[in-house]
């Protein structure tokens, strides 16, 4: 998986730094959980994962012919 890709699965949730992390191990208010990927609907967040969903299949199909043309054709 490319830096790319990873970058784009990542696009739907919140990754913390290292720092982040060990200050939410003394966050006992709960004051650093982030809220993020607001969506104004459940039909609009439905849409954008799914829409991320098919997006990785077409790379992933992409790629896949992309290996087989390379080993089956001079």
């Amino acid at each position: 998986m490319n830096q790319e890709w990873h970058a784009e699965i990542f696009r739907l949730y919140h990754r913390p730094s290292f720092w982040e992390g060990m200050a939410r191990l003394f966050d006992f208010g709960g004051f650093l959980t982030h809220q993020h990927n607001y969506s104004t609907s459940e039909e609009e967040a439905d849409f954008r994962a799914i829409e991320s969903d098919w997006k990785f299949v077409g790379e992933d199909l992409r790629e896949a012919i992309r290996q087989y043309k390379k080993r089956y054709t001079a």
